[in-house]
C-alpha cells in the first residue's frame, strides 16, 4: 500500500519548512523557489518572512508560518497578537504550540479556550495545533485530541522538530484513532526518508512538515528544474 503512494502525491501533502535561527532571506527565497518547483502543500517559515515570502510566492504556493513556537508557554494574548500580523502580513497557514504547562497541570479548559481564540482569529485560514507530544503521555495526547476537535482547529500536529523527537507511527495511529471528524493529522518532525512519508501518509497524516522530503523528491525527479 505505501508503495503506491508517488512522490508527486507525497509533496502534495508537504509543508516544506525552513525554521532554522539562522535563516536568513536567502534560504527563505530558495525554500519558495523548491516549494514551488516541486508543487508541496505550502511553505512552513519564521513569522518575520512572512511578507516577504507571500509578496515572492503571490498566489502560486501558500505560506504557513508559527506561533508561540517552539516553546509554547508565551501568553495567550501574546499568541493572539503574533496570529494577526501573521495573517496582516499574507499567512494563509498558522501552526501554534500549545502551552504545555497547562496539560501537565490540568488546564485543559484553557488549552481549549487558547485555540478556540486563535481559530477565531484565522476565521477561514487553516490552524494547526502543535501538541509536542514526546513530552506528553499517551493519556495526554487522547486528551488532547479532543480539546483540539473541540475547539474547532483544522490540524493536529505532532511536534514542532525542536524538542526531543518528532512524529512516530504510534503517535498518527492514535490520532487517526481519537481526532473527531472533520480534523486533519499533520506528522511533523524527523521524517528523514521517503518510506517514512509515505507510511505516515498510510497512517492518516495529511500533512507532512519536513526539510528533507523536497531534496530527497529531487533525486528521484531529476527533471524538475527550480525557476529562479
Amino acid at each position: 500500500m505505501m508503495e503506491n503512494i508517488e512522490i508527486s502525491d507525497i509533496l502534495d501533502h508537504v509543508d516544506h519548512t525552513q525554521l532554522a535561527q539562522t535563516a536568513g532571506w536567502e534560504d527563505i527565497r530558495v525554500l519558495c523557489d523548491e516549494a514551488m518547483a516541486f508543487h508541496t502543500a505550502s511553505v512552513c517559515i519564521p513569522p518575520s518572512y512572512v511578507k516577504q515570502a507571500k509578496a515572492y510566492v503571490k498566489d502560486q504556493m501558500a505560506v504557513c508560518t508559527v506561533v508561540g513556537f517552539p516553546n509554547g508557554y508565551s501568553t495567550t494574548e501574546a499568541k493572539a497578537s503574533e496570529t494577526r500580523q501573521a495573517l496582516e502580513d499574507g499567512a494563509d497557514e498558522i501552526d501554534m504550540v500549545i502551552h504545555l504547562g497547562w496539560v501537565k497541570d490540568g488546564h485543559f479548559d484553557l488549552v481549549e479556550e487558547e485555540i478556540r481564540r486563535l481559530k477565531a482569529i484565522c476565521g477561514p485560514k487553516i490552524l494547526k495545533v502543535i501538541i509536542e507530544t514526546c513530552l506528553l503521555t499517551r493519556e495526554e495526547k487522547i486528551r488532547m485530541c479532543q480539546v483540539v476537535t473541540e475547539a474547532g482547529a483544522d490540524f493536529i500536529k505532532t511536534s514542532t522538530g525542536f524538542s526531543r523527537a518528532g512524529a512516530t507511527p504510534e503517535d498518527i495511529r492514535l490520532f487517526a484513532e481519537h481526532v473527531g471528524p472533520g480534523v486533519r493529522i499533520k506528522a511533523a518532525g524527523g521524517i528523514g526518508s521517503l518510506e517514512d512519508a509515505r507510511e505516515f501518509l498510510a497512517l492518516g497524516a495529511d500533512r507532512l512538515g519536513s526539510s528533507r522530503v523536497v531534496g530527497l523528491a529531487r533525486e528521484e525527479l531529476p527533471g524538475r528544474r527550480i525557476q529562479v
